[in-house]
């Protein structure tokens, strides 16, 4: 039986992108004709090549190529280049890529190498960023469209919203992310929706795309409740609320035992592709109050599982009539954990992606 080699590139390779492709190579091993290689920089700080290596053991073969965040015509060119190599010694059928920065460094690798078909989810569109100019979202704009137009692949976007997006520039297919529902079987967890709120919490990289400024607002808010944030990051300094708990990062099965004993869950995210932490914690039933942006509104449904913010005083106003009305709470518990088994059951999800790769149309 011929195997079909399918190597994913990313950039960064932190948080849900990294989630993203793990859960990908974890899903194929199940497949006996499948092989599974990972192309990542390790340049991000965050990056921990030895958990990194310890994690991935039998699901793919990683090989680390060097590519900068921030764009830079010949160190890019040189990514790319290197990346190049790699595929020629890997001989790939299929080439995923992920994130902005690959869809430009990867790309045009695959282009040169001409071998393989070319997949590419954004993870979020970087010209959605909202802690950038205009005129930088319009540049980011113009590489999504141009790249994809000049140098081919098809996208697989990763939400409704970011397909929505996609659909309109370029063919595009729409695998949600997901997360295998049973995963969370093994936590000593509360699976039984809150129906009072002593504790709302988070997780998230204390950074500008989570927004702890209005966290730490809307913990200022209601002092009598206690604040959870799981995750570090270079913004720790603007949770000054006395009633906040910061956490620092945990092992995923630490932070998902923590999520399952609080009350409401909450995203303060300016951008988002779509997060995982907030299907994991509809998984464990907790209701979703989350700015109103790209990634929240495909997980949250507005008034059935959470609520849908475009401020501060709709968080305050939301989080009050919850505290008000205990079973409006519950109810969007159980809705949570309805919602997550319906449309973000990774398994189910991941049927269609190998589909795509093995070149078959969807239904």
């Amino acid at each position: 039986m011929k195997k079909i080699k399918i190597v994913h590139i990313s950039e960064t390779f932190v948080t849900g992108v990294y989630t993203y492709i793990r859960d990908i190579c974890e899903y194929c091993t199940q497949f006996d004709n499948i092989e599974s290689h990972v192309i990542f920089s390790d340049e991000r700080e965050e990056t921990d090549l030895s958990f990194i290596k310890e994690d991935f053991k039998d699901l793919a073969s990683l090989h680390v190529v060097k590519m900068g965040r921030e764009i830079s015509l010949i160190k890019d060119l040189k990514s790319s280049y290197n990346i190049f190599k790699k595929l020629k010694l890997i001989k790939p059928d299929v080439i995923h890529l992920h994130s902005s920065k690959a869809s430009v460094t990867g790309r045009l690798a695959a282009f040169i190498y001409k071998k393989a078909n070319v997949y590419y989810t954004p993870n979020g569109y970087s010209f959605l960023r909202e802690d950038i100019t205009k005129n930088k979202r319009k540049f980011f704009w113009l590489i999504e469209n141009y790249s994809q137009k000049i140098f081919g692949g098809i996208t697989i976007a990763c939400g409704d919203t970011e397909f929505e997006y996609a659909s309109k520039m370029h063919d595009s297919f729409l695998v949600r992310n997901g997360i295998e529902i049973n995963s969370l079987n093994h936590i000593n967890h509360n699976q039984t929706p809150p129906n009072k709120i002593k504790k709302i919490g988070t997780i998230g990289r204390l950074s500008p795309q989570k927004n702890p400024e209005l966290f730490d607002k809307i913990a200022s808010l209601f002092p009598n409740i206690e604040f959870i944030w799981i995750g570090g990051g270079e913004l720790d300094e603007l949770l000054k609320s006395k009633n906040i708990n910061s956490l620092g990062w945990l092992e995923r099965k630490e932070a998902l035992k923590v999520i399952s004993n609080i009350d409401l869950y909450i995203q303060t995210s300016l951008w988002e592709g779509l997060p995982f932490t907030i299907i994991e914690a509809m998984t464990l039933s907790r209701p979703i109050i989350a700015t109103n942006v790209v990634g929240n509104k495909d997980a949250v449904d507005d008034g059935i599982n959470g609520f849908l913010c475009n401020n501060l005083e709709d968080f305050e106003k939301k989080i009050n009539f919850l505290l008000k009305n205990p079973k409006a709470l519950k109810n969007m518990g159980e809705a949570s954990r309805e919602r997550a088994i319906s449309i973000f059951d990774r398994d189910k999800n991941f049927k269609a992606l190998i589909k795509i790769y093995n070149g078959k149309k969807l239904s």
